[in-house]
């Protein structure tokens, strides 16, 4: 069997290649990665049954949980060395910036996914070691700017491959029962939703390598030949 041929660098990485490279990270990091399928999964056991106006208090309830997933998966994937105070900054931004998420989930997933596309880089750049708010948020938008047809689309896949996956996943485990499909789904996001937080990680990786360049090198655009 032929070699698969290398991945592209992260300036050039297509979503299909981020989200490749965010399983890989995954089955690097099992372990210690495994704890960040918890806040969607406890959050999904929570919100079920009950009214879209719950739901979104519970969703910002939750914020916290859900920043601190985000944190720790920029640090499995080796973005910056930051001391714990940076990692606090980071956490917080993180939470301020999910809180209108959920209000967009009346809407539709995705205005919601697109506000974290455009907003929520804010969080691994926090982690590299940008301080202030301003700045951070500056940084943010720089980031979701490089490209955001290929931050929005990662994001979606992420979504896609996570919630179609664990459907299959919820199918193959659950029993007779409501509980048993219940506990079925809730096992399935634990071990499914890492990936989201791994991918959106690895997705500021890319996102820094595109700041500045022209269009026609990203997306796996082929370089320009020398004369």
């Amino acid at each position: 069997m032929a070699d698969l041929p290398p991945p592209l660098p992260p300036a050039e990485r297509t979503v299909g290649q981020l989200v490749a490279e965010s399983i890989r990270a995954y089955g690097a990091n099992f372990w210690g990665a495994l704890p960040l399928g918890l806040p969607l999964a406890v959050s999904t056991e929570l919100i079920s049954g009950h009214s879209i106006n719950t739901q979104v208090v519970v969703l910002w309830l939750l914020a916290p949980f859900f920043s601190a997933a985000y944190v720790r998966a920029c640090v499995i994937v080796g973005i910056g060395n930051p001391p714990r105070g940076q990692l606090v900054f980071a956490w917080a931004i993180g939470t301020a910036v999910w809180l209108p998420a959920p209000v967009l989930l009346r809407l539709f997933v995705l205005p919601s996914v697109a506000w974290l596309a455009l907003f929520g880089l804010a969080v691994p750049a926090a982690v590299a070691g940008t301080t202030g708010v301003r700045r951070v948020i500056k940084r943010a938008r720089e980031l979701a700017r490089a490209d955001y047809v290929h931050a929005l689309g990662s994001l979606c896949t992420l979504v896609i491959v996570v919630a179609l996956s664990g459907g299959v996943l919820a199918a193959l485990l659950h029993g007779q029962g409501q509980t048993a499909q219940r506990v079925s789904v809730f096992l399935s996001l634990i071990v499914l939703s890492p990936l989201l937080y791994l991918g959106a990680a690895l997705l500021y990786v890319d996102q820094s390598a595109r700041v500045g360049l022209p269009r026609g090198r990203r997306r796996g655009a082929n370089p320009p030949v020398a004369p």
